[in-house]
């Protein structure tokens, strides 16, 4: 078979791993906000809940987490709300993805507000501060100097795991690079590591990018 349509295919085919992590990234990253200011609630019960649901998640398997959202519904309600064919079985894998990693990224969130010194709040509280303006106009610029590093390895993360998405038949690239393998055609399946390669090289080089750019603020 002619090397350039086999490249072509598994192009295509790590088009839906970008997808995938675009719209993870895109919905998870806000989510997780929400879920740590859920952990850190004063009030007891919503701080239970949301802690609970992130040990749960955080402690199971992204690939069963996968299974349960897209059969689920379907064997427990004989119904399914994810659509059928290709765009239902992405659909369903966005939303494990999702809420697997707000899960982590919640905790990263948390970790970072409560590495910021109290004096900070109380600074923000003696100068008539509300509480949303000493999040965003004081805590915020020194939260994302925080959690650049483990923020940016969960993220490195998230494309390897996008390979998960091959459990519920979603055609990714090793997928359908495996086909081919299947076919004896064996260095397909090799060079799906370029494409792995080459989206962590350009992620590590922006996240050093962006660490350079908030070396001015000195936390």
């Amino acid at each position: 078979m002619d090397v350039s349509v086999i490249f072509e295919r598994l192009t295509e085919a790590f088009w839906l791993n970008c997808k995938l992590f675009g719209l993870t990234l895109a919905f998870s990253l806000p989510l997780g906000l929400v879920v740590a200011f859920g952990s850190m609630s004063r009030f007891k019960p919503l701080a239970w809940l949301s802690k609970t649901f992130v040990w749960a998640i955080r402690g199971t398997p992204l690939m069963l987490q996968v299974i349960i959202i897209y059969f689920a519904p379907g064997l427990l309600f004989e119904m399914t709300p994810w659509g059928s064919g290709a765009s239902g079985r992405l659909f369903a894998c966005t939303i494990a993805f999702v809420i697997n990693y707000a899960c982590y990224f919640s905790e990263i969130y948390r970790g970072g507000i409560e590495a910021v010194p109290k004096g900070q709040y109380e600074a923000g509280k003696v100068l008539g501060l509300t509480r949303g303006q000493i999040f965003f106009k004081v805590i915020l610029l020194q939260l994302v100097k925080r959690i650049i590093p483990p923020m940016g390895n969960e993220i490195i993360t998230l494309i390897k795991d996008t390979a998960l998405a091959r459990i519920i038949s979603n055609k990714e690239i090793i997928m359908m690079a495996q086909e081919y393998a299947a076919k004896g055609l064996i260095w397909p399946l090799f060079s799906t590591a370029l494409y792995f390669l080459i989206f962590v090289g350009v992620l590590t080089l922006l996240f050093g990018w962006f660490e350079k750019k908030m070396d001015y603020f000195h936390v």
